[in-house]
């Protein structure tokens, strides 16, 4: 068998290697910017935004009197165990989980969880209803109290200033309960 000869051709030089490392870095700038600019040159189509309603005809906030009577309620109960400082934040519009927001304060931690217990106690008894969930009872500092439209803080004095709930809803409404 005959075998055939192959010659290698030698390697044809890149232009790139002539090039001194400061120049090539400059050369694949430009390359990249290049292909960067070709990107950007696509037309942006801006819709045009209809002009906005005027403050006047904004949509009312719809009346739910259930869910104020029911924050009326739990904010009686509360006064009947000699809860301090009770108020009722009227939150429509501005949450999506509850229109009414009762904050009240206990001298005690004991107290606290009473007041509580006297609020779950009597609207199951009244009502029948129940809440949707409850927190803090074990400890008595903050317990939370949720009937979904209405949810209920009651804090230890102590608890309620360094929290500041009616500092986070500021714009909303406020119903003093004596």
């Amino acid at each position: 068998m005959a075998t055939k000869k192959t010659t290698k051709k030698p390697a044809a030089k890149k232009k790139s290697a002539t090039k001194t490392p400061a120049a090539r870095k400059k050369t694949a700038a430009k390359k990249t910017t290049a292909k960067k600019l070709a990107v950007r040159k696509k037309p942006s189509v801006r819709k045009k935004k209809a002009p906005a309603p005027p403050a006047a005809a904004a949509p009312a906030i719809d009346e739910n009197p259930r869910a104020h009577a029911l924050a009326r309620k739990i904010a009686n109960l509360l006064s009947d165990k000699k809860a301090v400082d009770i108020v009722i934040l009227d939150v429509r519009g501005m949450t999506s989980y509850a229109d009414y927001v009762v904050v009240a304060s206990g001298e005690s931690d004991r107290q606290v969880t009473s007041m509580a217990e006297h609020v779950l106690g009597k609207l199951k008894e009244s009502e029948g209803l129940r809440p949707v969930g409850h927190e803090g009872m074990d400890t008595g500092q903050w317990v939370l109290l949720d009937f979904g439209e209405v949810v209920a803080h009651i804090f230890y004095s102590e608890m309620r200033a360094h929290y500041d709930l009616e500092g986070i809803w500021a714009d909303a409404r406020r119903e003093k309960v004596a």
